[in-house]
C-alpha cells in the first residue's frame, strides 16, 4: 500500500477491489482489503469497510459467492471439484470474515466506525435477501439472512457498553416489516442466550434491550405487511411475516421473555411507563402481563403507582380478577403519594377505580378518611386538587356523606377511625366524620380555605372535573397568585415613629439613649 497517508490507502484499496472484480486470478487481493479491516487507525478501517461494502455487495449481484450449507474451506481447496466451486466456497468464506469484523466494528469506540460498520451490515442483510445464500426448502418459501441479522441485534445488545446512540440509528429500519418481525425474533433469543450464560447479567445490556424493545411498535389496524426492506418479487400470504398476528405472537414472545427476569427498579419503572401505551395494546393475549404487574404492585411506592395503569386496562377491558386490589390501593394511601413525580397519574386512576356506584360505603368511606388525614400536611398544590377528589366521592355516594352531616360526632381525641389498619373495611371510618375537611377552612392559602368549604353548603350534583388539577404544581399557584389584583386601597393601622428611637414610653428608649 501506498505510504503516503490515508489517501495513499484509499487509492490502494480503490485499486485492490478493481482487480478483485475484474479477475478471479487476483482473488488474494481480497486479504489486503480485509487486513486494512484489523487497522488501529479510523479512517482506514472507514475505507476499507465501503470497499468491502462495494466489493461484496457486487459479488453478491454477480452471484459469486457459494450458496446452500457452506462447506469447510480446507475440504473442497484439496478435493477434485471444479474451480468455479473452489472460487464461490473460498469467496464465501472471505465474505464470513468480513461479515465477522464488522460485528466486532460495531463495539469499536468511533461512532462513525460503528455507524458505517451497521449500514454495511445492513446493506448485506438486503442484498443476501434478494440473492439468497441458502437453498430454499421448497418453492416460494421464505428466505431472510437471520445467522447474520442474528449477529447484528447481538452486536447492539452489548454487554459492556451503552448503545442508545447506535440503537437510535438502528430505529430507522424497524419501519420496514421484515425487520421489525425478525428483530424480535433475535432479540428474544439474545436475551434468552445472555441471561442463560451469565448469572449476574450486566445493567448495560439490560438498558441496551429496553431501549431495543421499546423502539419496536406495531401497527394498531390488522393488515397484510407492506413494508419489506428486502426486495421481494412476488410475495405469498403463506409467509407468517405477511400476517400482523404473527408479529404480535412474535413482540409477546419477546416481552414475556425479557420481562419473567428480575429486572433492576430503574428499568421497571421505565417497563410501567410505557406499558399501558405501547405493550399491552400490541399483545396477542394480554392477560398474560398479569405476573409481572401483580409482582410490580406488591413492591410498594412509585412501582405500585406506576402498575396500576396496566392493571387497570387488564380489569376494565380484559375481566380480569384481582383478589384484595382496593386493600392494596388504599395502602398506597401514604404522605408521600402527594410528592411522587406520578402523582397525577395515581389520582386519575384512582379516581376511576372509585367511580363505580357499587363499591361498599365502608370502602368509599375509608379512602375518603384516608385523604382527609392525609391533607392535614399536604402542599397547598395537592390539596386544591385532593379536596374535589373527596367531594367528588361523597357526590357519587351519598351513603358516605353522613361523614359530614354528624353534629354529634366524637370528640377529636375519640376518632373511631383507625389510620394504622391495612383493611379499609376494618378502619371503621364509616362510624368517624371528616373533621380535618373543617380544619382545612382555616388553611393559610385563601383558596384551599375556599375548597374546604364546599363542604358546608349542599353538594352539588354535577362532579368537579379534577383534569386541570392534577398537573397543578406550586409554581403555577405561585405565578397566579403574583397576577391577582388587590384593592386599590387597603387600610392600615400603625403609630407614626416619633424621633430615632421612638417615643419616650417605648422598649427601645427606656433602655437606649442618644448621646
Amino acid at each position: 500500500m501506498d505510504p503516503d497517508g490515508p489517501r495513499g490507502v484509499r487509492r490502494a484499496l480503490g485499486r485492490l477491489l478493481e482487480a478483485v472484480l475484474a479477475s478471479r486470478g487476483e482473488a488474494n487481493a481480497v486479504f489486503d482489503v480485509l487486513a486494512v479491516l484489523q487497522s488501529e487507525d479510523q479512517e482506514e478501517i472507514q475505507d476499507a469497510v465501503r470497499a468491502c461494502s462495494r466489493l461484496f455487495g457486487a459479488l453478491l449481484e454477480r452471484g459469486e459467492l457459494f450458496v446452500g450449507q457452506l462447506p469447510p474451506e480446507e475440504m473442497v481447496m484439496a478435493g477434485s471439484q471444479g474451480a468455479t466451486r473452489k472460487y464461490k466456497v473460498w469467496m464465501r468464506h472471505r465474505y464470513q470474515s468480513c461479515c465477522n469484523r464488522l460485528a466486532e466494528l460495531l463495539a469499536h469506540s468511533s461512532f462513525q466506525v460503528t455507524e458505517l460498520a451497521l449500514s454495511t451490515l445492513m446493506k448485506f442483510v438486503q442484498l443476501e435477501g434478494t440473492h439468497p445464500l441458502e437453498k430454499p426448502k421448497w418453492e416460494g418459501s421464505y428466505l431472510f439472512p437471520r445467522q447474520l441479522f442474528k449477529s447484528v441485534v447481538e452486536g447492539l445488545l452489548s454487554l459492556e457498553e451503552d448503545r442508545s446512540l447506535l440503537l437510535s440509528q438502528f430505529r430507522e429500519y424497524l419501519e420496514h416489516d421484515d425487520i421489525r418481525y425478525h428483530t424480535m425474533l433475535a432479540a428474544t433469543d439474545t436475551v434468552a442466550r445472555v441471561t442463560n450464560r451469565h448469572p449476574e447479567v450486566p445493567l448495560a445490556f439490560w438498558n441496551n434491550a429496553f431501549t431495543l424493545l421499546s423502539a419496536v411498535s406495531l401497527p394498531r389496524q390488522d393488515g397484510a405487511a407492506s413494508s419489506f426492506y428486502v426486495k421481494r418479487v412476488e410475495r405469498s400470504d403463506k409467509w407468517k411475516v405477511m400476517h400482523l398476528k404473527e408479529h404480535r405472537k412474535a413482540f409477546q414472545l419477546m416481552w414475556l421473555g425479557f420481562l419473567k427476569h428480575k429486572l433492576p427498579v430503574s428499568l421497571c419503572k421505565k417497563v410501567l411507563v410505557i406499558m399501558h401505551d405501547s405493550i399491552l395494546p400490541h399483545l396477542a393475549q394480554p392477560s398474560l402481563m398479569i405476573d409481572f404487574l401483580t409482582r410490580a404492585y406488591d413492591v410498594g411506592g412509585a412501582i405500585s403507582l406506576l402498575a396500576l395503569n396496566g392493571l387497570f386496562i387488564l380489569i376494565h377491558k380484559h375481566n380480569l380478577e384481582y383478589p384484595d386490589f382496593y386493600r392494596k390501593l388504599y395502602g398506597l394511601l401514604d404522605p408521600s403519594v402527594f410528592h411522587v413525580k406520578y402523582r397525577a397519574r395515581f389520582f386519575h386512576l384512582a379516581d376511576l377505580f372509585l367511580s363505580s356506584s357499587h363499591l361498599p360505603a365502608y370502602l368509599v368511606a375509608a379512602f375518603a378518611k384516608r385523604l382527609s388525614r392525609l391533607a392535614l400536611t399536604a402542599p397547598p398544590e395537592a390539596l386544591l386538587m385532593v379536596l374535589p377528589f373527596i367531594c367528588n366521592l361523597l357526590r357519587r355516594h351519598p351513603a358516605c356523606r353522613v361523614l359530614v352531616h354528624r353534629p354529634q360526632g366524637p370528640e377529636l381525641d375519640a376518632d373511631p377511625y383507625d389510620p394504622s389498619e391495612e383493611d379499609p373495611a376494618k378502619s371503621r371510618a364509616l362510624e368517624s366524620s371528616l373533621w380535618e375537611l373543617q380544619a382545612l377552612q382555616q388553611h393559610y392559602h385563601p383558596e384551599v380555605s375556599q375548597a374546604a368549604s364546599v363542604i358546608n353548603q349542599a353538594l352539588s350534583v354535577p362532579e368537579v372535573s379534577i383534569a386541570p388539577l392534577l398537573e397543578l404544581t406550586a409554581f403555577e399557584i405561585f405565578e397566579r397568585d403574583l397576577k391577582k389584583k388587590g384593592p386599590e386601597t387597603v387600610p392600615l393601622e400603625f403609630v407614626p415613629a416619633q424621633g430615632l428611637l421612638g417615643r419616650p414610653a417605648d422598649l427601645c428608649a427606656q433602655h437606649f439613649a442618644l448621646s
